[in-house]
């Protein structure tokens, strides 16, 4: 048999992709992160970013840890293969289209598309990489989308940072979501900004491609970013922050040109011959958070006006944006109003932020403080009887014992505890006596009154040395126990009290008089008509039931009105209205739930109290107490002291999960890389559809919705996860659209 060998050319793909075996891929750390990123970086720009970095299997992997709440690190091997996900990648084979989900509603023809769990990894992981390429080059007044510098982090610098604003405006777009050209040419921009930092094609190529298959929203004056509604990702505050770092750093150029100016006229004003003028130096504040824009000035309105000109010429003409210019409008900041953030902002005086006490309090101070000097006498006294009373015990014990016995004797000597007893009883003693000017001079007329040592004639006739030493006695008496030099302190530290409290008032009246600093409130208006359209209370502002919830389980209706309530507190707390906030929690959630359990149950609302008390406790299956509503007294202790990124409220009063009596086969639980199969089918209800709003009483302006299409869905989680939705430490964002069913 005659063999023909023939030479043959095989295609090998890359070495990072054979089959070979390898080990499994590890997360990386943040400083591992970013020096892979930093490594790609040659003459000023970042190049291959997608190839080598976004794509490689370490850095999805790192993007699915990112995606889970669970303290054990999951296992992506069990929902796809990284490797195969990253090849795909690599090899640009990746089918977006087959990985997106397209939610429909039967009621409702719009539809609403959504990743699957490998495009949430691969959209992660880009939001990593991009976030450590231009984190450190976003202005300081950039927030939102960036870690620690959210909401509340805006909120305080402007508390803390803004005085004396006397003009301020909010640039406010248009909404251009349902503009197609408009959109395609924001996009093009887009690309051009991330083209000048990073040399990767291919990383604009999948961005487009995300954004075109609304993935990825680039989205100004729409309402949706940064309020936790399920078609919200990391990514979209990333790509907007980019679009509008370009923005950022025009506007720090006009406040150093502002600043120029205003030095320019100063120093003109000093050659005419005005040597006199008082220089005040003009102050241009500047907060962005995602799409809002604050701008303050302590300038004139017509230097105000010239800066929002400037803003606005920029935004339309380098950016290509709409602004609303009805509503980007100068307001006086001393006599009007301004919303930013969802909180209304106004320029105060700081006895407005901080008043004085008034006469009543005065009045209740003092007299706490008197029932405080009354109970520390009492507890003086019982303390120097109970001495009295120990030492007879144990002068009598002695005494007993050296009239039974020829004396004491001890296997160890207590000599020592016994001194160092009678000392501290000692120092305690003379302590109080020296504090108290009564007893100081009552002592003082004992040892120095009535004395014959001091007539010449008795000191004559005694030695020196005895003469001497009480002359020295009667010194040392003279300086420690004299009442009168213990009066004089006395009046001496009152009339300093009294100096400091003049002092104090008198800086208090002068900056009253020339200062303004800004005071932020909830728009307690708002809440309120939630809370009456959402059906907490009635017509009358009282608490009632909730007919939707009759169906839910006691424990998961505590927790819906936990989750709500908590993320109203956290949400709010940097407000210096809080106090209305947490009355309508701690009245208004906390009785309509009580009156929900009591209409379930058929019974009154005393034993509803009765049997859940005030608290709201639950026992679990072992019998332990279970408080998930916050307590009266843990919401009287909150405020403004520790703050972080809140939980966005919107979609919270609207939400509703349902258990389901279904028998089928186990489903695995929908959130990121969870893997239990002990699992509950939940339906989704959106209470804005059991609400009945008509025209005449819509929604509340400000606050969002989440979106109809997931109205009815069903959705399988296990118990610690259902529990985590309710009280809303997870949202639909951290859910598996994919594992969404219609039953």
């Amino acid at each position: 048999m005659l063999l023909i060998f023939r030479r043959t050319t095989v295609t090998l793909p890359p070495a990072r992709f054979l089959t070979t075996v390898s080990p499994p891929p590890e997360p990386l750390t943040k400083p591992q992160l970013k020096t892979l990123v930093l490594s790609n970086y040659h003459h000023g720009k970042f190049t291959n970013l997608f190839q080598n970095v976004i794509v490689s299997p370490s850095v999805l992997l790192t993007a699915a840890h990112n995606l889970t709440h669970s303290p054990d690190p999951p296992i992506p091997a069990n929902f796809f293969s990284i490797p195969s996900l990253s090849s795909d990648l690599y090899q640009n084979t990746f089918d977006f289209e087959s990985n997106c989900i397209k939610l429909t509603n039967e009621n409702d023809p719009c539809t609403l598309i959504l990743p699957n769990l490998k495009l949430k990894v691969l959209i992660e992981s880009i939001r990593l990489v991009l976030e450590l390429v231009y984190d450190d080059r976003f202005a300081t007044f950039s927030y939102g989308g960036r870690v620690n510098l959210g909401r509340h982090t805006a909120i305080r610098y402007i508390k803390n940072t803004v005085e004396n604003p006397n003009w301020w405006f909010t640039v406010t777009f248009n909404d251009i979501n349902d503009n197609k050209f408009k959109k395609i040419e924001t996009l093009n921009k887009l690309c051009l900004i991330i083209e000048q930092k990073v040399d990767d094609k291919m990383l604009i190529g999948v961005i487009r491609k995300l954004v075109e298959f609304n993935l990825a929203r680039i989205e100004f004056g729409g309402g949706c970013l940064g309020n936790g509604f399920p078609q919200e990702f990391g990514l979209d505050s990333m790509l907007v922050n980019v679009y509008l770092n370009g923005f950022d750093q025009k506007l720090q150029e006009l406040r150093l040109m502002i600043n120029k100016e205003t030095l320019k006229d100063r120093l003109e004003n000093q050659e005419n011959g005005d040597e006199y003028t008082v220089y005040k130096p003009l102050k241009v504040y500047a907060v962005r958070y995602l799409d809002e824009v604050l701008v303050i000035t302590s300038g004139t309105k017509g230097l105000t006006v010239k800066l929002k000109n400037l803003v606005v010429k920029f935004l339309e003409d380098n950016l290509g944006l709409e602004v609303d210019k009805g509503k980007t409008v100068v307001h006086s900041a001393g006599s009007e109003e301004i919303r930013f953030l969802g909180m209304d902002i106004r320029a105060v005086t700081p006895s407005v932020l901080n008043p004085p006490m008034s006469e009543k309090a005065i009045r209740a101070r003092k007299k706490y403080l008197r029932q405080k000097e009354v109970r520390l006498q009492e507890l003086k006294n019982r303390r120097e009887t109970n001495r009295k009373k120990l030492g007879l015990k144990i002068f009598d014990h002695v005494y007993k014992k050296l009239k039974t016995s020829n004396g004491f004797k001890f296997d160890f000597d207590i000599e020592k505890e016994v001194n160092e007893i009678f000392e501290v009883w000692g120092r305690e003693t003379v302590d109080e006596v020296l504090k108290s000017v009564d007893e100081r001079a009552a002592l003082y007329r004992n040892l120095s009154g009535g004395d014959f040592l001091s007539l010449k004639r008795i000191r004559d006739q005694l030695p020196f040395e005895l003469v001497d030493s009480y002359d020295k006695f009667q010194e040392k008496v003279d300086a420690y126990l004299n009442p009168v030099k213990a009066r004089r302190e006395i009046e001496q530290r009152e009339l300093k009290l009294e100096e400091e409290e003049e002092k104090k008032y008198t800086e208090r009246t002068v900056k009253d008089l020339t200062v303004l600093r800004v005071k932020v409130d909830a728009p307690d208006r708002l809440v309120r008509q939630a809370v009456r359209l959402a059906g907490f209370t009635n017509n009358m502002g009282r608490p009632r039931p909730i007919s939707s919830l009759m169906v839910v389980d006691d424990v998961d209706i505590i927790k819906w009105y936990a989750g709500v309530g908590k993320r109203w507190l956290d949400y709010f707390c940097c407000c210096h209205n809080f106090k209305i906030i947490k009355t309508i929690v701690n009245y208004h959630l906390r009785f309509s739930c009580i009156l929900t359990l009591a209409e379930k149950h058929e019974s009154t609302k005393r034993e509803a109290i009765k049997h859940f008390t005030k608290d709201l406790r639950v026992f679990d299956v072992d019998g332990n107490e279970i408080f998930s509503f916050p307590t009266e007294r843990e919401i009287k202790m909150m405020g403004d002291k520790n703050l972080v990124d809140p939980k966005p409220v919107d979609g919270a009063l609207t939400m509703l999960l349902t258990r389901l009596a279904v028998d089928e086969d186990l489903y695995r639980c929908g959130v990121h890389f969870c893997e239990r199969f002990d699992t509950i089918v939940y339906r989704i209800r959106l209470l804005q559809k059991d609400l009945n709003l008509d025209d005449e009483k819509p929604w509340v302006l400000g606050m969002g919705v989440v979106h109809d299409v997931f109205d009815r869905k069903c959705v399988p989680l296990c118990s610690d996860h259902v529990s985590e939705m309710y009280i809303g430490a997870l949202t639909l964002q951290d859910v598996d659209f994919s594992s969404l069913l219609d039953v």
